[in-house]
């Protein structure tokens, strides 16, 4: 009896396990590109929209969940020479809840946009939050200005002394893999000087915000 009791224990041992195990390899991350925001764990998940007529909030809110945007930057390379060159770079703005609206980069002179950067430091930056589950919650294709995203443009400069461990930190905490890429390929803190600003998150056309506006809202 006792031997059979101790089977039944381990065939419900193995079950547990299984079912355990193939959970962990269906089940969606919770990190960067899996269910939720990567920054925003389950107890406190992506904060709400600010009010689509608060078109200087919204921006400043998109800039700070986001943790990726597409960067435009003119080419240097021979076969398009002159022409519009987008890359995908991470970025951030801030600790989680903690955002200044400086998009902060962390860049490598073998980059290719850093070689456009070099040589024409205006750059255009697209956030938007069809990298969070916002859209996907509310079915809102990523083209559509209702799935919010916003356009920043002006220089990309790196950034001085003064403000390296801002950046630093800003960027460490929301991709701590970047502590481990290689020394030798020079890596250095980089920021979007911010000129011009556009809100496309409504119908109508995008709305325009001064970088003062920008600046001046708070976001919690």
């Amino acid at each position: 009896m006792a031997g059979l009791a101790r089977g039944s224990a381990r065939a419900l041992l193995a079950a547990l396990l299984a079912s355990t195990l193939l959970a962990l390899l269906v089940s969606p991350a919770r990190g960067r590109g899996g269910r939720d925001h990567g920054d925003w764990d389950e107890v406190s998940l992506l904060p709400p929209l600010p009010p689509r007529e608060d078109a200087a909030r919204v921006a400043r809110f998109v800039t700070h969940v986001s943790d990726w945007g597409a960067l435009a930057t003119i080419s240097t390379l021979e076969a398009v020479r002159g022409r519009p060159f987008a890359d995908v770079l991470s970025l951030s703005d801030g600790p989680p809840g903690a955002g200044s609206g400086v998009p902060y980069f962390y860049l490598s002179p073998l980059q290719l946009s850093v070689n456009n950067l070099q040589e024409n430091p205006y750059a255009t930056l697209t956030m938007t939050l069809a990298q969070t589950n916002f859209c996907k919650k509310h079915g809102f294709d990523p083209q559509s200005p209702l799935c919010a995203h916003i356009i920043l443009s002006g220089t990309v400069t790196k950034v001085n002394e003064t403000e390296m461990d801002i950046a630093k930190h800003s960027l460490f905490i929301r991709h701590p893999e970047m502590k481990t890429w290689p020394s030798s390929h020079n890596w250095f803190f980089a920021k979007l000087n911010i000129t011009n600003i556009w809100v496309l998150d409504y119908f109508g056309g995008p709305k325009i915000v001064t970088p003062e506006e920008y600046y001046n809202v708070t976001v919690q």
